[in-house]
């Protein structure tokens, strides 16, 4: 297990471990509500290994080799990660994309890439030996800390949205959580998060903030790493909101990359619904930060962000690893959602299918070449949202029970 330090993000000023410590105390101070988190901290590793395994790893095994943890048994007993890297050849030949690849993320226990975040996390507050983990999310977080601290025996306080799909709410419920639907957006739940976790002493996993959200979600690219090893990746799309998934992917290549088990990053290029897409503005003006998206909407609730939190770090992820960010319609999105069941076997929310809509927007833009080694990372079950995907599909009307009334469907070309 590898010691560690933390980092500013934005003045480098380093400190060493304390469980009452999320930000940096320099730059926090210019912190204004409402906004990115100013003072972001990343870990900073060492002794990483310096070589494969001879067997693919598993995600335990990068949790004690890669991962900021000082007692394995503090690791809640739930197998997330080492999701599968799909070889999607019916998507490859729709796109002509001979080198694609799928990371199924949707195969985590509560169903989404979140899980790998809220396991670091649950994992850490065990070792503080703190009792209860607070987060606000528009879902997916919130489901993922209720399920790991269900299996860990941590309480989950959760925050979430009033509008939070309903698939959410009952996982949410039916894991134990401590529920606040909030009246209001992500943003202020959000903001009412930090507020009752000072208040009330909670540990807070919110996104953007506790740095070992991004440590956790880093395993996503350690995974991808692993099955390619004989592989450079060139491409990797991420769906994007408050940013943290592609700042943790970014971290996980980023320290493969130090411990000299790849021989650079891949680009990133961040997905997000036009209509909330307060990062890829920034990306695509030469922006140094973000103009707010007053009344974001979209149907990938996941990704509907006013403020991304992680913005500072994010902006920088996508422009060291020379990537881009490209926006999609909510049309676009749900239309993605059969299409990628159908060529890939994966059912997607809104939010991960859009990653297939960004790729097209991307060949498009010329932002990908076709003979690239790309991978697309889809982040979360189509079952969290079932309603959102009806959208994109006709459901049949009944027949009778009679092989007349198939052959008869048949014919109309059903």
């Amino acid at each position: 297990m590898a010691s560690f330090r933390f980092r500013c993000t934005e003045c480098n000023a380093e400190y060493g471990e304390d469980p009452a410590r999320l930000v940096c105390s320099v730059c926090a101070g210019t912190q204004q509500r409402g906004g990115p988190v100013r003072g972001a901290l990343e870990v900073v590793l060492d002794g990483l290994p310096d070589a494969w395994p001879d067997a693919v790893p598993d995600s335990h095994r990068f949790l004690t080799d890669f991962l900021p943890v000082s007692d394995a048994t503090a690791l809640p007993p739930l197998p997330v990660g080492n999701t599968p890297l799909l070889t999607v050849p019916a998507l490859r030949e729709h796109l002509g994309l001979p080198h694609l690849w799928v990371k199924d993320d949707t195969r985590n226990p509560s169903g989404s890439t979140k899980d790998r975040a809220s396991l670091l996390v649950v994992a850490k507050a065990r070792e503080y030996g703190l009792e209860t983990v607070a987060t606000a999310s528009t879902g997916n977080a919130a489901t993922a800390l209720a399920a790991v601290g269900a299996a860990a025996g941590i309480r989950a306080v959760v925050f979430v949205p009033a509008s939070a799909p309903q698939a959410k709410l009952v996982q949410l419920l039916s894991y134990g959580a401590t529920v606040f639907r909030v009246d209001g957006t992500y943003d202020d739940a959000f903001d009412l998060c930090l507020d009752a976790c000072s208040e009330f002493g909670w540990y807070n996993r919110n996104t953007g903030l506790n740095p070992f959200t991004v440590e956790g979600k880093k395993t996503a690219a350690l995974e991808i790493s692993a099955a390619c090893v004989s592989e450079h990746i060139d491409v990797v799309l991420v769906p994007t909101g408050d940013g943290v998934i592609l700042s943790g992917v970014a971290k996980g290549f980023a320290d493969l990359t130090r411990a000299g088990l790849i021989v650079g990053p891949p680009r990133l290029i961040a997905v997000q619904p036009d209509s909330s897409a307060a990062i890829a503005h920034a990306i695509q003006d030469g922006a140094d930060a973000v103009t707010p998206v007053l009344g974001a909407h979209s149907i990938a609730d996941s990704l509907t962000v006013e403020t991304p939190r992680n913005a500072i770090r994010c902006l920088r992820d996508i422009r060291t690893s020379g990537g881009s960010a490209v926006t999609v319609s909510d049309r676009q999105i749900v239309d993605a959602i059969p299409r990628l069941a159908r060529s890939t076997g994966v059912f997607a929310e809104p939010a991960a299918a859009a990653v297939l809509a960004g790729l097209e927007v991307a060949l498009g833009q010329g932002l990908v070449e076709r003979g690239e080694r790309i991978v697309l990372l889809v982040t979360g079950s189509g079952l969290k949202d079932v309603a959102s995907a009806a959208k994109a599909i006709e459901t049949p009307e009944p027949i009778p029970a009679s092989l007349a009334a198939v052959a008869a469907r048949l014919d109309r070309g059903a």
